[in-house]
């Protein structure tokens, strides 16, 4: 499967506890080959399970590669930014809304529908999704 990861799919997948746990690990059985992420979403799983730790992990077992260089996209984050400003987007969103824009075969999984349903790729185009059913 080729799809970029967003933090509350590897948070999910780590802690048991969470709502989506089960959903998480059966998608993460279907990998296989890393999915796409940037260092923001790393930063921020490791901030919800405190546990830079198991972050690393998903890195060296290869369920994520960070594929993404923030200094190679400034001009186009600060135009995601200001145009989605309303939102007051993460900075993980915004590369990942980048990361869709730069691998369009590949849907972004998370539980964050709220805002992936509203962020576009270039000016139109839906982004696709995969998350947890309702």
């Amino acid at each position: 499967m080729k799809a970029i990861a967003d933090t509350g799919f590897l948070v999910a997948f780590a802690n048991q506890k969470d709502q989506h746990h089960a959903w998480a690990r059966k998608l993460a059985e279907r990998v296989t080959e890393p999915l796409l992420t940037c260092d923001a979403v790393l930063a921020e799983t490791a901030f919800h399970l405190e546990s830079s730790s198991v972050a690393l992990a998903f890195v060296t077992k290869g369920l994520v590669m960070p594929a993404f260089v923030l200094g190679d996209h400034l001009a186009r984050l600060s135009e995601l930014a200001e145009r989605y400003a309303d939102r007051k987007p993460d900075l993980a969103d915004l590369c990942l809304i980048r990361l869709s824009e730069l691998n369009p075969r590949h849907p972004v999984i998370t539980t964050d529908l709220n805002d992936f349903r509203i962020y576009r790729r270039g000016r139109r185009e839906a982004i696709p999704l995969i998350y947890p059913p309702a």
